[in-house]
């Protein structure tokens, strides 16, 4: 195939072994990369050859040690697990072929396909993240009810930063010049970086990512990219698969990528706001709306529901140490869970919208949540509101910033609140819970024996 010619290519449509062996052999495919999301949202997996990964559908498919999928940011695993088995034993990674797409930077044809886990008894493994949004959305199909989601994404443009000890900068744009100053939806802005955005469309035009606009954010080359709303399998896989088309976008321009949540001490924080409704099968009409625009008490329970279990599952939004800097007095990140129509300063906002669109966005996630956990405890969220029948509070009229900042400061206490809630447990699987907890408590572990410059700075010579 040589260099990947987007003019010349059509992305796959398939739906099964059949058709995903006629593909990769019409193709010509050379290799597949099996991949398979972790607990932080971290592809996993292996590089197959095609022959090889042909043979292997027809077995229980490429074993991996089942760690692979709770291993901290830094590589590691807890080496007293009280989720894995003390032997490590292996998992089977089963590849969903209707995620099959071409990797478009890699010039030996390639596909890239997302796996599922399953343990030696065939059964989904119970903390693999798509076995965890699926046992939720299998929870609103018995109920004959479909989740519709569609998040917005936002993450900044870096100047390359080879040594962590050192601040981050901002890329040259194609002025010859550095970003200066805020400039929230500008174009002009925007258009500096337009050879790294056109890239990432063509990447996400071949792997069938749906996205639609781009806008500038408030920091420094920071900018955001909506989704297309569909079914949140789909749209997490493909939330998974963006981060990665966007950081080799970026590279192939000699600048990173970066989906932290809070990058720069003194700018903005990348967010992913989950825009979510909830369609009825049977007729297909949208449960928080009556047919002449009116709200529905389904509505209001479902936004009770996140009021009342986000704050437990707030460590799903915000993962890490550094997703709890974005939440702050001086952003423009909601510091608590009021709600409001239309109302951006609120963590629960209800868009203007029409009978067919209306949703709640939930604007606490960090561009760094996993994907497919941010999604599942959502909704998970919501579907406890609907199942309790619960009532939200007053709704806010003015600025939910001048309100009480009742989220949870830090990832300790945030771990904690999830892991004493039964109701999260019940919903999400108890070992799920034990498993990120797990993985979460291992990676503060090892931040807290990093002494900072901070530290140095202030106490070094003054306590």
């Amino acid at each position: 195939m040589g260099q990947f010619d987007i003019d010349n290519y059509t992305p796959p449509i398939v739906n099964d072994e059949e058709e995903l062996i006629r593909w990769l052999n019409d193709t010509r495919i050379d290799e597949v990369e099996c991949l398979l999301p972790d607990i932080n949202g971290v592809m996993r997996g292996k590089i197959v050859p095609r022959a090889e990964f042909i043979a292997g559908l027809s077995r229980d498919g490429l074993r991996v040690p089942e760690t692979a999928l709770i291993q901290s940011v830094t590589g590691e695993s807890d080496p007293d697990s009280g989720v894995a088995a003390d032997i490590d034993l292996d998992i089977f990674m089963r590849p969903d072929p209707t995620t099959v797409e071409i990797v478009p930077w890699i010039d030996v044809p390639t596909a890239q396909i997302i796996c599922d886990a399953f343990d030696k008894r065939g059964e989904p493994v119970d903390f693999a993240p798509r076995s965890v949004l699926r046992k939720i959305l299998d929870r609103y199909a018995e109920r004959g009810l479909e989740a519709v989601v569609a998040p917005e994404l936002e993450f900044y443009l870096v100047e390359k930063n080879i040594d962590p000890d050192l601040p981050l900068s901002v890329p040259t744009g194609m002025s010859g010049r550095r970003e200066a100053g805020r400039q929230a939806y500008g174009i002009e802005a925007v258009n500096e970086y337009d050879d790294v955005v056109n890239l990432i469309y063509d990447y996400c035009e071949a792997g069938d990512i749906h996205v639609g606009t781009v806008a500038h954010e408030a920091g420094p080359a920071q900018i955001e990219i909506n989704f297309r709303h569909g079914d949140p399998m789909v749209i997490a896989d493909q939330v998974f698969l963006f981060k990665r088309m966007v950081r080799k976008a970026a590279i192939r321009h000699d600048m990173y990528a970066t989906f932290m949540a809070q990058p720069y001490a003194n700018e903005p924080g990348s967010a992913m706001h989950v825009h979510q409704s909830i369609i009825t099968t049977a007729d297909g009409n949208n449960l928080f709306s009556t047919a002449d625009g009116g709200d529905t008490d389904a509505l209001l329970h479902y936004v009770a529901g996140l009021q009342t279990y986000v704050e437990q599952a707030i460590a799903l939004f915000c993962p890490n140490v550094n997703s709890f800097r974005r939440m702050r007095l001086e952003s423009d990140a909601p510091i608590n869970l009021n709600w409001g129509r239309d109302n951006r300063t609120c963590g629960l906002r209800i868009p203007d919208s029409g009978p067919d669109a209306r949703r709640v966005e939930n604007r606490i996630g960090g561009a760094d949540a996993n994907p497919y956990l941010a999604f599942a405890a959502t909704l998970a969220c919501g579907l406890l509101g609907l199942e309790e029948g619960r009532q939200p509070g007053p709704m806010t009229e003015g600025d939910a910033h001048e309100l009480a900042f009742t989220l949870p400061r830090h990832l300790p206490d945030a771990l904690i609140k999830l892991e004493n809630s039964t109701a999260l447990r019940d919903i999400l699987g108890s070992r799920f819970v034990d498993a990120f907890v797990e993985v979460k408590n291992l990676e503060l572990m090892k931040y807290n024996r990093v002494v900072s410059s901070w530290e140095r700075n202030y106490l070094l010579l003054s306590t």
